[in-house]
């Protein structure tokens, strides 16, 4: 038994000694000589909550999304239902006032209805198609008698409404994304010898593109080349607007300059 007692002494003995040091360098330390742990500095993103967005489409029959046969609204249809699937994205609530044949002229007098004025405040995004019935009316008016000079003479009067259109949209909305996109050369459908037509929907969409450069707070999407003869099949009967294959390919284009617009803070999926 006093061996048992013996052993038993000696091993808590060694147990204390164990222990000792432990809590004598824990004891040393107190809370307030501890280091400090540092954290960067954070933001929360601005997807991290999924948001609503408002998405205005406004223009011609190209937004309306005439010629599609799968009846998906056109790009504009594609767009704002592929925009429900990108991050930070919760709802979207695309609402679209664009009408066949409208000209720059007409989009200017849409403007001043009160009811438009308001879906433009509430807009997250602007869309819009524009110029191609204005080309058209030069073409109308002197089918057989067409003159270059008689395209650039609208493309002054367009660059002077588009100027306009963009100061309207800004005295509504100042920070909105606008998205606008190009014009095509129908023509190419029918002949290669329309050269000179090339040359003017070239200029046409230059100036475009220069204003929406310099709104700052725009981008510009080229479509022509999708549109440059019916090899792919992208044209509707009318052999004018584009059918669902050809709306499928200028959305896609849409959604590419979408991801390198600076503009645009979603994040394109």
């Amino acid at each position: 038994m006093r061996s048992v007692i013996v052993l038993l002494l000696a091993f808590s003995m060694f147990l204390s000694g164990c222990q000792a040091p432990f809590s004598q360098k824990e004891s040393k330390t107190t809370l307030s000589e501890r280091e400090p742990v540092l954290f960067e500095p954070f933001s929360i993103p601005e997807n991290f909550i999924p948001q609503r967005i408002n998405v205005l489409g406004l223009g011609d029959s190209l937004t309306q999304g005439v010629g599609d046969e799968r009846k998906e609204g056109g790009y504009f249809g594609r767009l704002t239902t592929d925009m429900e699937q990108w991050k930070g994205v919760l709802e979207v609530e695309a609402i679209n006032l664009a009408k066949r044949g409208r000209r720059s002229d007409q989009l200017l007098q849409q403007l001043e209805d009160p009811n438009v004025q308001q879906a433009i405040i509430q807009a997250d995004y602007i869309v819009f198609t524009i110029g191609g019935n204005d080309l058209m009316k030069v073409v109308k008016g002197s089918f057989m008698k067409m003159k270059l000079a008689d395209f650039y003479k609208e493309l002054g009067k367009f660059e002077v409404r588009i100027d306009e259109l963009f100061e309207i949209l800004r005295l509504y909305n100042p920070s909105a994304p606008i998205i606008v996109a190009g014009l095509y050369n129908p023509f190419s459908v029918l002949t290669d010898e329309v050269h000179e037509f090339d040359e003017i929907i070239e200029d046409w969409n230059h100036s475009l593109e220069e204003r929406a450069q310099r709104d700052g707070t725009a981008c510009f999407v080229r479509v022509e080349d999708l549109f440059h003869s019916n090899t792919n099949l992208v044209y509707h009967t009318d052999f004018f607007h584009p059918n669902s294959k050809g709306y499928d390919q200028m959305e896609e284009r849409f959604v590419e300059e979408i991801k390198s617009c600076p503009a645009v803070t979603l994040e394109v999926e």
